[in-house]
């Protein structure tokens, strides 16, 4: 099944094929908890929105127009389920916050808590959204191939790599500003 397109494993999915909604998912999974991972949602509501996803798929199965371009949808779909939750959330009162497991900080609070996190996140916050997006990609779902970011940021992948040197030299060009302040 490996070999198939998305348009062959859509159209086997909706005739009920388990082994092409496995390999649909198998393929996208990581690309689907990227979405609510950068996002920093704790991990029982990046679950909710990952399901969420995958629900959605699997009852517009028949309405994807353009299958080469699934692993788009799915960001796109993903991100609309983590703003959701996000809002949502917001509406809240927390009663305790999140701590990751042993109450070690992550990588991204190690990051932000050091000297450069907060000249990194303000020169990050001027990038174009393109940018900030394959950024986000790169940097909260590394195990992904340059196929799958490409899909997803919506470009062609011989242009990711080029993309990418592009929108890090202008981020440390826009870091390098914030030094000299």
């Amino acid at each position: 099944m490996q070999d198939r397109t998305n348009t062959e494993l859509l159209t086997l999915a909706q005739a009920g094929d388990e082994t092409a909604w496995h390999e649909i998912v198998r393929r996208y999974v990581r690309l689907v908890w990227a979405v609510p991972r950068s996002h920093r949602l704790n991990p029982d509501d990046a679950a909710d929105v990952c399901q969420a996803t995958w629900l959605a798929l699997a009852e517009n199965l028949t309405r994807i127009r353009r299958p080469e371009r699934l692993g788009a949808w799915l960001v796109t779909t993903a991100r609309r389920e983590t703003l959701t939750v996000l809002r949502l959330r917001g509406r809240e009162e927390p009663l305790d916050l999140w701590e990751p497991p042993d109450d070690r900080p992550t990588p991204e609070d190690a990051a932000v808590a050091g000297d450069a996190g907060p000249r990194l996140w303000r020169a990050y916050a001027t990038l174009t959204d393109r940018c900030r997006e394959i950024l986000r990609l790169a940097a909260f779902a590394p195990e992904l191939s340059f196929t799958q970011v490409a899909e997803a940021v919506g470009i062609p992948v011989n242009s990711l790599g080029a993309t990418r040197g592009r929108c890090l030299a202008v981020l440390r060009r826009r870091i390098g500003v914030e030094v000299a302040r």
